[in-house]
């Protein structure tokens, strides 16, 4: 059973969230937003390499494989590392909206175990938009995009400035991204979590 607690509730005022004109076409590859992104980098060896892809109005599916480095108990996924999945899914949301914005809050429920070897299908929606506060769901499942459940999240996503990252972040790190030539990286890179 589902219970969303009310800090994932959209308030009254809500609107429903709407793609961003330049937003990537469905089906379009969205790529990594950071190379040593733990989630999505092709850089980070132990990484989820999870690929995503813009799917219809404000959403997106991915896939990545766990790999025997993600595993928690024997043979199975850790719970973070399906977390993080989700989490990765649910803030790559936010380039649809062509918003920067940090995780808030995020809340996971595990349904069954994700064997390692197994590829996690996921898809992700905005459902509504607050001002600064962005909603948003997200399923995994097992088997294929129509398979089980294994893993569901509900997150509340906060738009910030570049400043969030500039001030807080590695300086060298900022600027290689920063000065990154290619334009879509560069707006990619600061795009999820705190």
């Amino acid at each position: 059973m589902r219970g969303t607690s009310a800090a994932l509730q959209p308030p009254a005022d809500a609107v429903k969230p709407v793609r961003h004109p330049d937003a990537p076409a469905p089906g379009e590859l969205l790529g990594a937003h950071y190379g040593e992104c733990f989630g999505c980098g092709g850089e980070q060896p132990h990484g989820l390499h999870l690929e995503a892809r813009a799917g219809d109005g404000v959403s997106i599916t991915a896939e990545f494989t766990v790999q025997a480095a993600h595993q928690g108990a024997p043979g199975l996924a850790h719970g973070g590392v399906l977390a993080t999945a989700l989490d990765e899914t649910l803030g790559s949301l936010n380039w649809l909206l062509r918003t920067i914005a940090v995780t808030g809050r995020l809340e996971t429920d595990f349904v069954r175990p994700v064997p390692v070897g197994t590829v996690l299908h996921l898809e992700a929606e905005v459902t509504a938009v607050a001002v600064r506060k962005i909603y948003s769901s997200a399923t995994g499942r097992i088997g294929g995009p129509e398979g089980p459940v294994a893993v569901r999240a509900d997150a509340l996503f906060i738009e910030v400035k570049v400043d969030h990252f500039i001030d807080n972040g590695r300086p060298e790190e900022i600027r290689a991204a920063m000065n990154d030539p290619d334009q879509v990286r560069r707006a990619r890179a600061f795009e999820v979590n705190p």
